[in-house]
């Protein structure tokens, strides 16, 4: 198949080169995303390959079909970019990387949990200045802490593991109860539950219309104060108009986001030269007790192999018409 790979960065360019001579696929590599204005990029291609922030709505799905392109690939797990109704009218197959490498995610998670209970970050910072003092930088244990986990897919469970290996104890919330964990000490809650008693709050659960602004308002007055939230999913789970509010109260004690519900438009580009039109994002930086990094929590060798690989066999068994492994649809 001849494919045309939108939202691509040089990662990506090595992580597929490296295994297309193995693959029997063309590939071309477009850096800007995939939306109305861009599309014309895809014509004359068989398949296009897309990631998080590219637009598969029903304009661009109806463009496509009229293109003769009735397969798309995409390098993540989830799909809520994708207007999966119209894309089912127009029968145009989707399939997915559904689990490219969990502890890639988790372990990030981690990362900014421990760069925000020990400062490490503001600590890097003085050092490179010279200044040594050790004022202002008192930071938390993690050990005992209780932590709730939303959602205990891959990258939740990877995440209960490591936490459980921190010496918390670990309490979850999902739709389908995970027996292993169970068996592992993590007692499953109502969010309601897990939020009022978790002094650490992370999220791993999909972008839906029912955890559209998961946390929000209602669901922050049921946290503990001062609580750490963490969030490498998506960045609509958070309503950051209330999250903000939550930060400037002292409700919350510690923010550290991977992903922020309108950053299709901001990450993946470097705008060091550029003024910030985002007043949120603006507003979250200048808090000292928030964490932003900009949506690399997948972003290891390894996970990159796996997303590399999964892609093109997807691409193959569209390619032969045989059962699809991980069709969206």
């Amino acid at each position: 198949m001849r494919v045309a790979c939108f939202s691509s960065k040089s990662y990506d360019e090595v992580s597929f080169k490296s295994l297309l001579p193995k693959f029997e696929h063309e590939f071309t590599f477009f850096e800007p995303k995939l939306d109305l204005h861009t599309i014309a990029l895809a014509e004359g291609y068989d398949a296009i390959c897309t990631f998080v922030n590219d637009y598969i709505d029903e304009k661009v799905l109806q463009k496509l079909s009229k293109m003769g392109i009735q397969q798309i690939v995409l390098r993540c797990a989830g799909y809520n970019q994708v207007d999966l109704k119209k894309a089912a009218e127009l029968e145009i197959k989707i399939c997915r990387v559904p689990a490219y490498s969990p502890e890639a995610v988790a372990e990030h998670a981690l990362a900014l949990l421990l760069t925000l209970s020990r400062k490490t970050h503001k600590a890097f910072n003085r050092v490179r200045d010279n200044n040594f003092s050790l004022e202002g930088l008192t930071g938390f244990n993690i050990h005992g802490k209780t932590a709730g986990v939303i959602g205990t897919g891959a990258i939740g469970k990877a995440f209960c593991k490591i936490m459980l290996g921190m010496g918390c104890k670990v309490l979850a919330y999902d739709l389908y109860v995970n027996e292993e964990l169970k068996e592992l000490g993590v007692q499953y809650l109502s969010i309601k539950d897990l939020l009022e008693q978790s002094e650490i709050v992370s999220l791993h659960c999909p972008l839906t219309e029912d955890t559209f602004h998961l946390i929000n308002d209602n669901t922050i007055r049921m946290m503990k104060d001062h609580a750490t939230l963490i969030n490498t999913s998506r960045g609509a789970l958070i309503d950051t108009e209330a999250v903000i509010n939550a930060l400037k109260n002292k409700k919350i004690g510690n923010l550290g986001i991977d992903v922020y519900e309108q950053e299709e438009d901001l990450f993946f580009q470097n705008r060091s030269e550029e003024i910030l039109q985002n007043e949120q994002i603006a507003r979250l930086m200048g808090f000292p007790n928030v964490l932003i990094t900009g949506h690399q929590a997948f972003l290891t060798q390894e996970a990159l192999s796996h997303i590399a690989e999964t892609t093109l066999q997807n691409l193959d068994e569209l390619a032969a018409g045989k059962e699809l492994s991980n069709q969206v649809l």
